[in-house]
């Protein structure tokens, strides 16, 4: 009997003058632990004329992570951070009760040519935490846990598993693991896990129960505790997953919560422009969507 229990192919979502292939959420299945959303950004080649621009918009009741392969974004956000993102490195922003952020090609790269390949993330908060204070943290990537065995190189992203934890301040139990092998090699990987997994291949591919599967994938597996496979060489591999919430989560644009009403209040107060401004991106932003009319 497999232990893949559903398959969710990469989607093409519109962010805004730029494609992304979402994962998260899915149809049949809206979170994989606490994880509500991801989106793999790219790889995509920008010339000197575009650049990777999500004006300032707000979000409330979750975290977001982001990880780069690839590329540089400058993070500013309504409670004064402004940080440069390169890759291997982590930003960790809880929106709580509510943040505004922009996410914009660097001022020093903005007129050359530049990559861009990235995950972006967002993970629920625990219902007693969905109205905290926001806050950020930025991860460098020597502070992400590192470490290798029998020829498999892991890092623990964000987390606890594998008896390690990672520095980023996570509230709920969960994981996210990058797992890259140059050789062909069983793992079993069970015991290290938790709650619900999902298995993303961004390069190679995996083999379950005699099937093969290859990037763009995310493979959710009925027990985590059964997580075995074979890993393909020259693969790249992220586990997302933990322990699943008791409450259904509502998701709206770019807002999460436990009640539609949370939700409703957000809305208006975006629409009526009352959340805190970016620092030093005070100038535009993003408007709530409304459909066209027919």
């Amino acid at each position: 009997m497999s232990n893949i229990n559903l398959i969710i192919e990469e989607r093409a979502a519109d962010i805004g003058k730029f494609l992304v292939g979402r994962l998260l959420p899915f149809r049949q299945k809206r979170m994989v632990g606490p994880f509500i959303y991801i989106d793999h950004m790219g790889p995509v080649k920008l010339n000197e004329r575009n650049n990777f621009d999500v004006l300032p918009h707000p979000h409330i009741g979750l975290s977001t992570l982001t990880f780069l392969f690839e590329g540089s974004i400058m993070h500013r956000d309504s409670i004064g951070t402004e940080v440069e993102i390169k890759p291997g490195a982590v930003n960790w922003m809880t929106a709580g009760r509510g943040i505004v952020h922009s996410e914009r090609t660097p001022a020093y790269i903005r007129h050359s040519e530049k990559n861009m390949h990235g995950l972006q993330i967002w993970v629920a908060l625990p219902k007693e935490l969905e109205q905290m204070e926001p806050s950020f943290y930025h991860i460098p990537e020597s502070g992400i846990p590192c470490w290798e065995t029998d020829g498999i190189q892991y890092k623990l992203i964000a987390g606890e598993a594998f008896n390690r934890k990672s520095g980023v301040p996570v509230y709920s139990p969960m994981y996210m693991i990058e797992i890259k092998s140059s050789q062909k090699q069983e793992l079993i990987i069970g015991k290290h896990l938790y709650g619900e997994s999902g298995l993303y291949i961004l390069e190679g591919a995996i083999e379950s129960d005699g099937n093969i599967y290859g990037p763009r994938q995310m493979l959710v597996t009925k027990d985590s505790q059964l997580c075995t496979f074979t890993i393909e060489a020259n693969s790249t591999i992220y586990i997302f997953g933990g322990e699943p919430f008791p409450e259904e989560r509502f998701i709206d644009w770019n807002f999460v919560a436990t009640s539609r009403e949370l939700i409703a209040e957000a809305k208006q107060k975006w629409k009526d422009q009352l959340f805190e401004k970016v620092k030093g991106d005070e100038t535009e932003f993003v408007p709530y969507p409304t459909l066209p009319k027919k």
